[in-house]
């Protein structure tokens, strides 16, 4: 009788989940969170651009900035919705912000991974750091239940959100939903308003709505000579505003991602490498600390 239960018991540990490894986060300041395997991947090269070459945005970014700031001080925080036009700068503002201040861990999560986010909290609710989890591009739609899961970590359940994390989302619809699903599901059911309500909430729970919205010409030439002065591509001003512009034009539209395009195209042009753009920021940002520890 004893062996038949040992066996039963040895096999209801091979069925059971492996425990999740705990990260070594003096390590790395940035993961990957993955469900298959569940776990957390080091990211050791985080693409970010200087929070000083955002341009445009001014009060978006002092205020996710000061957010941040508190939050990584131990101070109560926000959690924070980016919402607006595409390429203006919503995901790099995040990571330049987490870069900028310090002292906290960026998890990146994926929407769809997002019916695995208790499992992640488990994992950082003990830790004595304090974490900053980021997805880019959420949104919900037809049929999605994955919000749901979401909605604990916003704001709500009985554990709620752990002290030790913050939730920042970028998005290019404030409500988190298409608008022929706000419509078609407002127009059914017995009661409209009730229809969209509980996706609706889910916005609600961020404590910072962040808009962004399509930048002016000014601003989109500002943002191309912020790059090339970074970088150090000599090129005259007159000569760089046409070429800028004509490649707006071209593109048809006009926005940070769009100038950032372009500047790549104006560096591979004048066959400058890569590589070489990358170690003249480093060696211009590392001055840059000198000076101001000085």
């Amino acid at each position: 009788m004893s062996e038949a239960l040992d066996r039963i018991a040895n096999a209801l540990d091979r069925l059971s989940p492996i425990p999740l490894a705990q990260p070594d986060f003096d390590k790395c300041d940035a993961f990957l969170w993955q469900t298959n395997p569940m776990g957390l991947i080091p990211i050791s090269n985080v693409s970010y651009i200087d929070i000083k070459l955002l341009l445009g945005i001014d009060n978006s970014r002092d205020t996710l900035r000061a957010n941040t700031e508190q939050f990584s001080k131990g101070f109560p925080a926000n959690n924070a919705l980016l919402w607006g036009a595409r390429g203006m700068g919503k995901s790099s503002l995040i990571k330049a912000v987490h870069r900028d201040v310090g002292g906290v861990i960026l998890i990146e999560i994926q929407r769809e991974d997002l019916s695995s986010v208790a499992e992640l909290l488990n994992l950082l609710r003990n830790s004595k750091r304090r974490f900053l989890l980021f997805c880019d591009d959420l949104s919900f739609d037809h049929d999605d239940t994955t919000y749901k899961s979401l909605k604990a970590v916003l704001d709500g359940g009985i554990e709620g959100r752990p002290e030790n994390v913050l939730f920042y989302a970028t998005s290019n619809r404030r409500h988190l939903m298409p608008r022929d699903m706000i419509e078609n599901e407002g127009q059914s059911g017995v009661n409209p308003a009730e229809a969209v309500e509980e996706k609706v909430s889910l916005s609600d729970r961020f404590g910072l709505w962040l808009g962004f919205h399509s930048c002016s010409q000014d601003i989109y030439l500002a943002i191309i000579k912020g790059y090339c002065d970074q970088y150090s591509i000599n090129i005259s001003t007159d000569d760089l505003y046409a070429e800028a512009i004509e490649w707006q034009a071209t593109r048809g539209s006009r926005s940070g991602r769009v100038a950032w395009q372009f500047f790549v195209d104006l560096a591979g042009r004048r066959n400058e490498d890569e590589s070489e753009l990358i170690n003249r920021h480093s060696t211009a940002a590392k001055k840059l600390r000198q000076l101001s520890d000085a």
